[in-house]
């Protein structure tokens, strides 16, 4: 299985101007280097059969013979390599000069793609050599000896993966040939160029890149001409990118003088299903050009699932590096933003949040202070509550009072266990028998006196619950699972510890700081269970439902991207490898489902709360699910896997 990944290589050449022999040798060179790496698609630089800069040399005809004659030595060599191959060089149509992509594979052409747009400005001048592809109607033509499709309405297609063509300054334009070719299907773009350099065009050039990837949804794989090219006037660095969805993949050395080749895999898959998410991607098809494209079927060689070289980061919700302060200023930013709005649209002051000392209810807190503080109302006006039951420990009690008396929030402290023991009485329920009464009784109780005291107060209760435990359904109904505003829904688990850590570093006194470091390191847990003897918690959340930062992983690439079990596993494997086995993933994939569907009907009613990313469960918005969906299907995906 390829999982729905193509193993893609732009290539730079050395080049001799003119030298149409010496230049097929290199990219022959190239293509074996490729071939022996599994890429099943390679891009060359434009004009790399003569070299772009031969100037009035494009008028004589033995140079326009020789590329032709050097292209078929060089297929015939070739014919054996199932790679599709893509190389630009002069070809003759009508009576016209085209700067054109050859695309062939296994020693036949299988079409010709010429230039729209010539640049004829600064140091461009192709329009005294090459005629545009609108300036022609033929759709065939005549190249070593054979008749070709020809055009630039042409995509090239092998089951999901489709590819479209463009020639350099086709790029630049207000609306480039790309675009035309991915709203027909294409979803692996190539750039055949010979882009100049120039102080700080690179960035701009690069971003350009990105860009397009990412208005197109596609992947991007960009080849331009180095090392050979004349320096009369420029200088051409050898610029090569693979960009998929506007994330660079791969990218050349630049004033390389070597012949280059980068490789990566792109993930078809994915970007069909971030196509069909965008549904007003497809709206934009264009009616009056819908029915001209021509389909090439092409072979894909086998990409074995070992050789695959993507790799997937453990923590995907989680950048890395600097992007992660910034990600936190940002989502911490619109946790306040969304909760400042809400309370001026209420006209309401007071606010009541219950503090448990964990990572959680802390980062709520931390959210409502700098509400009031950007607000301008008092912190006194924030009631933190802290409500020891049966299972609070020293350590999470102890920092709950700190980290509310440090804020300067009002502090109140309310016991549950009185009241959770006559509701015993009352149900008549064995205050000996720990089960799933005896923790969400206690859960209840919380959240009875949360509301109730925001009735007293005129207060509006925040919600602490985050988006991974709102996937797993770990809230208890009616419980913590119920508040007024959430501010928390879109967090994950794996990033409310960067957040909380974020905050004390950035926004708190250093006492505040060394409170939240504490709650930072504190095990998670509902702490609804009794404390062991030496009152260490004793109901950890992890053990019970598994790794949070592997439930994190199943729920970003299953909601985000619609992947399969099967394909969710073999990503876990490769990005866990070291930490767990293939079997212990498998089986917190199976609970993850299972729970999942299950608990829907928690998430079909949850409270109001702010979106902070690309995966979201609010039942008004991102997700929309019925509570009695069969999870039959992807369980039987991922027991299927298990024998693979």
């Amino acid at each position: 299985m390829d999982y729905g990944f193509v193993r893609v290589g732009a290539a730079v050449p050395l080049l001799k101007v003119a030298d149409c022999i010496y230049n097929t040798q290199q990219t022959e060179n190239l293509m074996r280097q490729a071939a022996e790496a599994g890429v099943q698609v390679v891009c060359f630089p434009e004009m790399g059969i003569t070299g772009y800069t031969c100037g009035d040399l494009f008028h004589q005809k033995i140079l326009i013979e020789q590329a032709e004659a050097a292209l078929s030595g060089l297929m015939e060599r070739t014919q054996n390599l199932s790679l599709l191959t893509v190389v630009g060089m002069p070809v003759r149509v009508e009576n016209r000069l085209m700067n054109a992509a050859v695309a062939f594979q296994n020693g036949k052409i299988l079409a010709v793609i010429p230039k729209t747009w010539l640049p004829n400005y600064g140091e461009f001048y192709e329009k005294r050599w090459f005629s545009s592809a609108q300036e022609v109607k033929a759709d065939q033509v005549m190249l070593c000896g054979h008749n070709v499709p020809f055009g630039t309405n042409i995509l090239l297609k092998n089951g999901e993966a489709c590819i479209g063509i463009e020639i350099c300054e086709d790029l630049w334009m207000p609306v480039p040939p790309s675009s035309y070719h991915a709203l027909h299907g294409a979803n692996i773009l190539l750039n055949l160029s010979a882009s100049n350099e120039l102080v700080a065009k690179n960035d701009y050039r690069k971003q350009l890149i990105a860009q397009q990837s990412t208005r197109c949804i596609a992947a991007y794989v960009y080849a331009s001409c180095g090392f050979g090219e004349s320096t009369t006037d420029v200088v051409f660095a050898g610029n090569a990118d693979i960009v998929e969805n506007g994330t660079v993949l791969a990218e050349a050395e630049r004033f390389s003088i070597e012949n280059q080749l980068i490789v990566s895999d792109i993930d078809v898959e994915r970007l069909n299903g971030d196509r069909m998410r965008h549904t007003g991607f497809t709206a934009n098809f264009l009616p009056e050009i819908g029915n001209e494209y021509r389909i090439i079927p092409f072979a894909l060689a086998e990409l074995e699932e070992a050789k695959i070289g993507r790799t997937f980061d453990q923590h995907p919700f989680v950048p890395s590096g600097k992007k992660l302060e910034e990600r936190c200023h940002e989502l911490f930013s619109i946790q306040v933003q969304g909760l400042a709005t809400r309370l001026v649209h209420t006209k309401c002051k007071q606010v009541v949040i219950g503090i448990s000392g964990g990572l959680d209810s802390t980062l709520a807190l931390l959210v409502a202070v700098k509400t009031f503080d950007k607000l301008g109302i008092p912190r006194k006006n924030i009631e933190g509550i802290t409500m020891p039951g049966f299972g609070t420990t020293d350590r999470t009690y102890q920092n709950a009072i700190d980290l509310i008396q440090s804020l300067g929030v009002h502090f109140r402290e309310i016991s549950i266990c009185k009241a959770v023991d006559q509701h015993f009485k009352d149900i008549g329920h064995d205050p000996f028998k720990q089960d799933v009464t005896y923790e969400n009784s206690q859960a209840r109780e919380r959240t009875q006196i949360l509301m109730d005291i925001s009735n007293q107060t005129n207060g509006m209760v925040i919600g602490t619950g985050d988006l991974s435990e709102l996937a797993l359904g770990w809230a208890t109904y009616n419980g913590d699972h119920m508040s007024m505003y959430g501010v928390n829904c879109g967090i994950p688990k794996t990033l409310v510890r960067f957040m909380v850590q974020w905050v004390a570093e950035n926004q708190m006194d250093d006492a505040t700081a060394k409170i939240l470091a504490d709650v930072i390191d504190t095990p998670v847990s509902p702490e609804l269970l009794p404390a062991t003897d030496d009152g260490k918690i004793s109901q950890k959340t992890e053990d019970l439902v598994g790794p949070y930062e592997l439930h994190d992983f199943f729920l970003y690439y299953a909601l985000r991207f619609g992947f399969q079990p099967r394909k969710i596993l073999w990503m876990a494997c490769r990005a866990f490898d070291g930490v767990y086995g293939k079997e212990t993933i498998l089986s917190w994939l199976m609970i993850f489902y299972k729970r999942f569907f299950a608990q829907q009907f928690k998430r079909s009613c949850l409270p109001d709360g702010p979106k902070v990313g690309s995966v979201s469960l609010s039942p008004r918005g991102d997700w929309r699910m019925p509570s009695d969906a069969v999870v039959r299907v992807w369980l039987e995906d991922i027991e299927n896997s298990a024998t693979v």
